[in-house]
């Protein structure tokens, strides 16, 4: 296991690097010169030239992205152009904010979908099987901003339960924190159960029909010793890639849903970046979300081997 781990970690590197060198060049074709922007109504060319120079727009594109790599692997992933704060500190600030909304949002898809995917397999062509398709149809029909304003004029507006938006440092009110995530992230969570439990009730059911799990009923074993212990430990290998991959998506920024509950995390910085053309800050959130993707994906590769002993050979 230790060997194809750092197999593993080894192949990360290039794709790292493909993927910073695609950040980086795709960056070039955005228009307008950010040189020119950061004079702003002073448009002499002193100034500008000035601008041009400090970010090395005056030197070709390869020796930019040395520059900017370089910088990376220090650590430095540039400085904003509108907050004139270092990226890192600016996303080292939203980070934990969209972390917590994801992990929320992910404990609950997990809790819904699950237990349902499971139900609604054991019990195939049931109510509880229709039930589930029903809701499984609805989570992924309904968008995230739709919910979200139901949710606000339901808890905050006519009931008076939750804040309609807004964002609470943990550190600070744990209580005021958790009322102002918990709408968001069933936003959030709603959706991905949805998908999450479609494919635990797939794989449930091919796990189901085969050999081992029909042998572990003709000793006798209870239903609920051979869906648990034998069939769902099993099911779950394809569900937890799944699960990687969506948590990475929460982690690069529910735009609409943090933008509807006003919540200061990736999605509002990167669009707020997008809007005023902050281009360091672009890159230096784009990088830090692929990373994010690559290392769950690394991670999940390993969970496998905790939920099905025979990948271990």
């Amino acid at each position: 296991m230790f060997v194809y781990f750092v197999r593993r970690l080894a192949s990360l590197v290039p794709t790292l690097v493909f993927v910073s060198m695609l950040i980086f060049g795709l960056q070039q074709l955005l228009p307008g010169d950010p040189a020119q922007m950061l004079a702003g109504e002073d448009q002499r060319p002193e100034v500008i030239e000035h601008y041009r120079q400090k970010l090395h727009l005056d030197k070709p594109v390869v020796v930019q992205y040395g520059y900017w790599i370089g910088g990376v692997l220090q650590g430095d992933l540039g400085e904003s152009t509108r907050a004139q704060l270092p990226v890192w500190d600016l996303i080292v600030q939203k980070l934990p904010v969209t972390v917590e909304l994801a992990l929320l949002s992910m404990l609950i898809a997990l809790l819904i979908s699950i237990p349902a995917g499971v139900i609604s397999a054991v019990k195939r062509g049931s109510a509880w099987d229709h039930g589930a398709t029903v809701f499984a149809l609805s989570g992924l029909s309904m968008p995230n901003f739709w919910l979200g304003i139901m949710m606000i004029l339901l808890f905050s507006v006519e009931l008076g339960w939750l804040p309609a938006s807004g964002y609470v440092s943990p550190f600070e009110d744990l209580g005021a924190n958790l009322a102002a995530m918990i709408m968001p992230a069933i936003v959030l969570g709603t959706g991905i159960s949805a998908v999450l439990m479609r494919h635990t009730r797939s794989s449930m059911l091919q796990v189901l029909a085969a050999d081992y799990v029909r042998t572990a009923r003709a000793k006798g074993l209870s239903e609920r010793v051979v869906v648990v212990k034998h069939a769902l430990r099993n099911a779950l290998t394809p569900v937890i890639t799944l699960g990687a991959l969506e948590l990475g998506t929460l982690l690069s920024g529910a735009v609409l849903t943090e933008q509807v509950f006003t919540i200061p995390g990736f999605g509002k910085l990167i669009i707020d970046a997008v809007f005023n053309r902050d281009y360091a800050v672009v890159q230096g959130v784009v990088l830090v979300t692929a990373t994010a993707y690559i290392l769950l994906n690394l991670m999940a590769d390993m969970a496998y081997f905790l939920f099905n002993p025979r990948l271990r050979h």
